[in-house]
């Protein structure tokens, strides 16, 4: 590729999408999450009930229940994608809106039923635009933007998070909310103006077909158990050190609470935007199959940073390199492994197998990740972080020896054949 179609992957007008798309799907999740329980922490709910409320973050968990409507059905306006994108959109405002309506103190179960359905509107908003950024971007664009999708989100999880609190003590809860509400209407006016995919989809016929048909195609390709034991291994070691990160900080290295929330949130955060930057850039010229090796090898390195700080104690400059270092590798190979969830996708049935396979990325986490505690107390933080670069080995070996199909994703026009390449 040459340097001025290089940059050209990154100033066209779908991958500028990107940037909005993601700013709307990262807003709405603090403000049924930290967001929340901030307020409900300040208006003095009991610890047990704020506790509770983490329930409402279900539907993002189980979101390919019903990614097979969303599929199926075509609103009569805008098109299957950006029809379905306009109504999560508008039922996000309306329900953003009632939340600052509530009143956690007198009525948390009122407000936890509205906060419900916006995470469930978010969650179906997230299916859709997951789908039309596979449906939309190219081959040769994918790496780019996700990157700029990740940038987008992240913008937006800033917006609602920590800008929405600074905003609560100025301008009150309610008006906070509302002005989260009125932000939803970016994402509305891009899904408004942006292009339809390229070449037509024929929906499934009935909604039988659009749970079954994706299933069927998905694991009559060659290869497909290989691909989902590569999905649920390949961010593994990332994940697993992610979830004792703060902690370690905090009680392992001595970090203040301040400290951590100025470098691990703040620099961790920019790092990470730029680090799906430079790998949405880098997967331009490497192509699929090597930025996920080489991106994921670095994510395995980037843990045996937090090991050095532990044997090192309390270090400023080797507390900011190991956040800086360790989110950066972890957004390229966020950038990639992204880019493979969209290239494992059949157009005709993308909302639901990328929401299935999102899913599914998930699950080693959720199953390996309570074990964290338990093994940095038998063995202490260094050799813990240590085991998290072993645990992301599993994935790169699996990685290589499907060198040949992972290749072959890169070449393909849809999702028939996908994985035959061997």
């Amino acid at each position: 590729m040459t340097t001025s179609s290089y940059r050209q992957v990154f100033v066209n007008r779908r991958i500028a999408l990107m940037l909005f798309f993601g700013f709307s799907s990262g807003l709405p999740l603090a403000l049924t999450a930290g967001t929340l329980q901030a307020w409900m922490a300040v208006a003095g709910v009991d610890i047990k009930t704020i506790g509770l409320f983490a329930l409402i973050g279900l539907p993002y968990t189980l979101k390919f229940l019903w990614a097979p409507l969303m599929d199926r059905f075509v609103p009569p306006f805008l098109g299957r994608r950006r029809g379905w994108m306009i109504a999560s959109q508008a039922a996000l405002l309306a329900c953003i809106a009632a939340m600052a309506g509530g009143d956690p103190a007198a009525s948390p179960l009122a407000l936890a039923a509205v906060a419900l359905c916006t995470a469930f509107a978010s969650a179906s908003q997230d299916i859709v635009i997951d789908a039309y950024r596979t449906d939309i971007l190219r081959e040769e664009e994918r790496g780019a933007g996700v990157a700029v999708f990740v940038a987008g989100y992240r913008i937006g999880m800033l917006t609602s998070g920590a800008l929405a609190l600074v905003l609560s003590e100025q301008i009150g809860w309610q008006n906070t909310y509302l002005l989260m509400a009125v932000l939803m209407s970016v994402g509305a006016a891009c899904a408004i103006v942006a292009p339809e995919p390229d070449g037509r989809v024929v929906p499934p016929r009935t909604l039988g077909d659009a749970v079954m048909h994706p299933l069927k195609d998905f694991f009559g390709r060659q290869g497909a158990v290989l691909f989902l034991l590569l999905i649920i291994l390949y961010k593994l070691g990332d994940a697993y050190a992610g979830t004792m990160t703060t902690a370690f900080l905090i009680r392992g290295a001595g970090f203040s609470a301040g400290d951590v929330g100025i470098v691990n949130k703040g620099f961790g955060m920019a790092s990470l935007i730029a680090g799906a930057m430079a790998g949405g850039a880098l997967m331009v010229r490497m192509g699929l199959y090597r930025s996920l090796l080489l991106f994921g090898g670095l994510q395995a390195v980037s843990n045996l940073s937090f090991m050095l700080l532990a044997w090192a104690g309390k270090s400023w400059p080797l507390m900011v390199f190991a956040v800086g270092f360790e989110n950066l590798c972890g957004g390229m190979g966020t950038a990639a492994f992204v880019a493979l969830l969209m290239a494992l996708c059949n157009r005709d049935f993308s909302a639901t197998q990328f929401a299935l396979l999102s899913s599914l990325a998930s699950l080693g986490r959720v199953f390996v990740s309570p074990t964290s505690g338990f093994v940095v107390e038998r063995t202490g933080w260094a050799e813990f972080f240590f085991i998290t670069a072993l645990t992301a080995l599993p994935g790169l070996f699996l990685l290589w020896r499907m060198r040949g199909r992972v290749a072959g994703l890169e070449h393909r026009k849809d999702g028939a054949g996908a994985m035959d390449a061997d």
